[in-house]
């Protein structure tokens, strides 16, 4: 099976696909690693020190500890046509800004049609912090939530 030709891999191959997980709290790393091997397309996982990762498919990234340092070293790695997966409204921008792609785990598809919105409101609710007020989190974790990431998933990448 051929890999799918896009943008530049890590590996400097001209025109692959890849995908690049933020996974030091990713819940669907199996899913990730699953769907890329059916299609032959690379992954990245990037963590930080504190974290162990090893699939025996993927390829971990491990950068130092730090605010943001997964974050970063992620974006300085991603070209266009990527995949990038990450719960960071910041780290999708970014992508979006490169020509990638972006999902969260639970399968919301990031686009310049919603990212303004959703850095907006983690603005807000970061201000309703710093106010010492109280803003409810994500629910618990569903299978439904798996599937809809899975799906989510498999259109990016028959894109």
């Amino acid at each position: 099976m051929t890999k799918k030709l896009i943008g530049e891999s890590l590996k400097g191959n001209v025109g692959f696909m890849n995908i690049l997980v933020d996974a030091d709290a990713c819940p669907v790393k199996s899913i990730i690693v699953r769907i890329a091997k059916e299609k032959n397309i690379n992954v990245f996982m990037f963590i930080d020190t504190s974290h162990i990762l090893d699939d025996g498919y993927s390829k971990t990234i491990t950068v130092d500890k730090g605010r943001d340092s997964v974050d970063i070293a992620l974006i300085n790695k991603v070209t266009k046509g990527d995949i990038v997966v990450t719960q960071d409204f910041g780290v999708a921008a970014l992508a979006l800004g490169k020509g990638a792609n972006a999902i969260n785990q639970n399968g919301l598809i990031y686009s310049n049609d919603n990212i303004d919105r959703l850095l907006f409101e983690r603005h807000i609710s970061q201000k309703i912090r710093r106010a010492k007020g109280r803003v409810s989190g994500p629910g618990k974790r569903t299978p439904e939530d798996d599937q809809k990431f899975e799906e989510a998933l498999k259109r990016l990448v028959m894109e």
